[in-house]
Formats: C-alpha cells, sequence, structure tokens
C-alpha cells in the first residue's frame, strides 16, 4: 500500500515477506508530525528508530512503519488499527496509519503517557 509524505512515496513491504531497514525520510517525517509535543526524542537502533516521549518509550519506526505500545488509550483513540510485529519475536504493537494528522498524533501521546512504564534507571 503506497504512502505518500514530503512529495516521496514509499511501499511498506510486510516484515515477514521481506525487512528492510527504516529510512531517514520516513523518520524525520514523523518526527516532524511529533514536533508539536514537548520532550520528543528518537534513537536509531539496528535500522529502525526506538520513540521517545518525556524519557518513555513510546513506539518506534519499524519497516518504514509507525508503531505504538497497545496500551488501553491508543487501543480505544485507533480501534480499527491493526496489531503488528515490529520485527521477528518482538511484542505486537499498534500500527499509526494516521500519521499525517498532527493533533491526532498528538492526542494520543498525550493519552498514552500515564499508561507507559517508568524509564529504567
Amino acid at each position: 500500500m503506497p504512502i505518500e509524505f514530503s512529495n516521496l512515496t514509499y511501499r511498506f513491504i510486510h516484515p515477514t515477506l521481506s525487512t528492510m531497514a527504516s529510512t531517514k525520510e520516513y523518520a524525520d517525517f514523523i518526527l516532524e508530525q511529533l514536533s508539536e509535543l514537548d520532550e520528543i526524542a528518537s534513537r536509531r537502533m539496528m535500522g529502525e528508530y526506538i520513540i521517545y516521549f518525556r524519557g518513555k518509550i513510546i513506539g518506534g519506526i519499524y519497516d518504514n512503519r509507525f508503531l505504538v505500545k497497545p496500551t488501553k488509550s491508543a487501543r480505544e483513540k485507533m480501534p480499527d488499527t491493526s496489531f503488528e510485529l515490529p520485527y521477528e519475536g518482538a511484542k505486537e504493537m499498534l500500527l499509526v496509519d494516521n500519521v499525517d494528522n498532527r493533533d491526532f498524533l498528538k492526542e494520543l501521546f498525550l493519552a498514552m503517557y500515564d499508561e507507559l512504564p517508568a524509564p529504567k534507571m
């Protein structure tokens, strides 16, 4: 399924069929969409990106898919979304397919924050 952003088109490839590292362009796009939130950070790890909100892991970018932890709030805000594996052997996460809507992303992150575990020290 093609998705357009910033005048570029990428095709998502299902991870069980083929895997590819996420592109810097897609990661930059997602981070720009989240730029209205304070304390957003990312860390590149093995070709993918972990997304932090106020120090807590909230999700990541895997194979050019934006996935978040399946908290109660996330499931309520995205009742029709699919559960997907970020990589083989990982726990399922929720696919965020409304990445063009900054207001939705902000509301999603704010709703999820209190349900996320504290950062490990």
